[in-house]
């Protein structure tokens, strides 16, 4: 292949439950690379780890209506309709992609222990919209191994294409392995500090949060679910998953139907469960006039950031200006990785105000939150 990887196509949509499991088991027993099992810092170095020259790929992808539906109401996004029928958020596009990334990282060859990888940040190009009932090709591959100064990091790549080949969706997850040791030289990653802009909403995360987000996602990773889970992989409560507070920014933006899109997140400190997290957002242009939005989520009481973000319309990348300002984060901490109706509140002051999700079944009432 002019990829230089080996096509491996699987027989299905894997079942994230038991991809949860393999990795489980393979945490219990794990050798690394190196031939030394995992322990302290100096034990989890290794100077021949490298990636399976491999892409993992499902054919004959549907995407279900009820399933659409129910994640849509879970994150407050719209439904929108277009001219091919109802346009696929872009949120439930990367859960629709993850079983088949999840199958790449949890192979045998895989250098990286799964349970416990940080999720430090995604982008996402949407190229056309896509409907419900098409059936998608998901195509999914693991690259650029490098180092980071907490351990390794890694790209897990989903692309999925439309029944003439051509990419509609296209993922790229960056992950993080704490004390895993790789060759190379660690760049250098100034920190950048975090000022909150003037909040235009509060979110309210109940418990079940990570639960409810689960159940639409398919993502059961146990550090999301409860505290017993949480705390066999060294979190003291569940954490909200990482891609429930991306879909969820982009789910309250002000992004037009049937837009081809850029979306970006950073994620710093882990959202612990039940939370209070200030959003704010800042949009370039409304409606047919939408070029980009940019937004932030933290924690009102400590002031340390959750997320920052961003979605453009593709070929229209502005740069933030005085009106339009970014949100700097400090980077490299992110949230761990391999909902319901959460309520959203107005606090006041002098902003834009925002209404709140717009998604199907939308009751303004708090209830639980990838």
């Amino acid at each position: 292949m002019s990829s230089g990887r080996d096509r491996v196509l699987l027989p299905g949509t894997p079942s994230l439950g038991r991809l949860y499991v393999r990795a489980a088991a393979a945490a219990a027993g794990r050798v690394l690379p190196t031939g030394r099992r995992p322990g302290r810092r100096h034990d989890r170095e290794s100077s021949a780890a490298t990636l399976p020259a491999v892409e993992h790929v499902a054919e004959g992808v549907g995407v279900e209506g009820p399933r659409h539906e129910a994640f849509c109401r879970t994150v407050g996004a719209p439904l929108r309709e277009g001219p091919g029928g109802t346009e696929v958020f872009p949120g439930h596009l990367h859960a629709l992609a993850f079983p088949v990334a999840m199958s790449v990282l949890t192979r045998p060859d895989f250098p990286l222990p799964v349970l416990g990888m940080v999720h430090l940040a995604n982008e996402v190009e949407l190229l056309r919209p896509v409907a419900v009932g098409e059936e998608l090709t998901v195509t999914a591959w693991a690259e650029r191994l490098r180092p980071h100064r907490s351990g390794a990091q890694v790209d897990v790549v989903a692309r999925l294409s439309g029944p003439d080949g051509h990419a509609v969706w296209t993922g790229r997850s960056t992950y993080l392995s704490k004390g895993v040791r790789v060759p190379g030289p660690v760049p250098e990653a100034p920190r950048r500090d975090f000022h909150p802009p003037v909040p235009t909403a509060l979110w309210r995360l109940p418990a079940g949060t990570g639960r409810d987000y689960a159940a639409v996602s398919g993502d059961w990773n146990p550090i999301h679910l409860s505290a017993a889970g949480a705390r066999a992989l060294g979190m003291e409560r569940a954490i909200a998953h990482g891609m429930y507070s991306a879909s969820r920014a982009l789910a309250e933006a002000g992004v037009p139907a049937g837009t081809p899109l850029r979306w970006t997140v950073e994620f710093a400190a882990p959202v612990p469960l039940p939370a209070t997290v200030a959003v704010a957002f800042s949009d370039d242009g409304r409606g047919p006039a939408w070029r980009r939005s940019e937004y932030a989520g933290w924690d009102p009481r400590r002031r340390r950031p959750h997320f920052t973000g961003g979605v453009e319309r593709l070929g229209a990348r502005t740069a933030p200006g005085p009106d339009r300002p970014g949100f700097p984060t400090a980077p490299g901490r992110g949230h761990a990785e391999p909902g319901s109706r959460a309520g959203l509140e107005d606090p006041g002051g002098p902003v834009r105000r925002r209404p709140p999700p717009r998604g199907p079944q939308w009751s303004g009432e708090p209830t639980a939150e990838h």
